[in-house]
């Protein structure tokens, strides 16, 4: 096929959206793009920075400061770089989840990194994965995919892979810092979480890989 292909797998915090996007990219040879992983990044910076994400005019202005790069290893797996820096399995600390969700609310965060997402699906078939990927990134995606599970599920699972890090996390604490980030998600003023009006529901609480 002479075009590019564009997948839009969005859903809530746990899902495992990232999980299934990967897997699908590396079966169909396509690029996959963790736009989650880049929201963590500037979380990330904001935290390391001291900043309070709830300052909105401190988060923007750090912006211009950011330097901001998707590789890809030889492990096929996408790395996130701040300023040169490899920050891909520091994005993943639990306290950064927050900041994410928090300076993702923001616009002039969103619009900053919306033509990077955009860029990369003119150039490659991409498998895509975030929160607004159907709805507002790539809204004439070829295949768009709502995942998600139960609260409880989605908790399970993320005490599990931080648990198999050597990482110390409480369920119930995890449980409802996944309903706090969905609430957020859901019910923030630009691109909220929603379901596609023409994306495939995925429940996959009770699912296998």
């Amino acid at each position: 096929m002479s075009e590019n292909i564009r997948v839009a797998i969005d859903g809530p915090s746990g899902a495992g959206k990232s999980t299934l996007a990967r897997s699908v990219a590396a079966r169909l040879n396509f690029l996959y793009v963790d736009t989650g992983a880049i929201y963590r990044t500037i979380g990330y910076a904001v935290w390391r920075k001291g900043i309070d994400p709830r300052d909105r005019s401190a988060v923007v202005a750090v912006l211009p400061d950011l330097e901001i790069c998707l590789t890809y290893g030889t492990d096929g797996l996408q790395h996130m770089e701040l300023n040169g820096m490899d920050v891909t399995a520091e994005i993943r600390l639990p306290e950064v989840s927050r900041y994410a969700s928090l300076v993702s609310a923001y616009p002039e965060v969103r619009a900053y990194l919306l033509e990077m997402q955009r860029q990369l699906a003119r150039e490659n078939s991409v498998v895509m994965d975030g929160r607004d990927i159907g709805t507002c990134v790539l809204p004439e995606a070829d295949v768009k995919v709502y995942l998600t599970a139960s609260s409880l599920v989605r908790a399970r699972r993320r005490y599990r892979e931080l648990t198999e890090k050597g990482i110390t996390c409480d369920l119930k604490e995890i449980e409802q810092d996944i309903l706090d980030r969905d609430h957020r998600d859901m019910h923030r003023e630009h691109s909220p979480l929603v379901q596609a009006e023409d994306a495939v529901y995925l429940d996959s609480s009770d699912m296998t890989l």
